[in-house]
């Protein structure tokens, strides 16, 4: 999937999780790397971690607020 199809899914799934939960996304668009990082640091939430082998990025992401 191309952006924005990636950060739309990541809001979609954040929206149901429960503070302090961790969401692992992969993604397999270049762009994602920049955009879901943007729109975690946009919107309050941390990156745990961000691992990146071959042509996937896998996110942890941690609900904060």
């Amino acid at each position: 999937m191309f952006c924005p199809e990636p950060v739309f899914r990541t809001k979609i799934a954040m929206e149901k999780m429960q503070v302090g939960q961790v969401l692992i996304i992969q993604a397999d668009d270049p762009a994602a790397e920049e955009d879901i990082s943007r729109w975690v640091n946009r919107n309050g939430h941390e990156l745990l971690e961000l691992k990146k082998t071959e042509n996937v990025l896998e996110f942890q992401i941690k609900k904060v607020k």
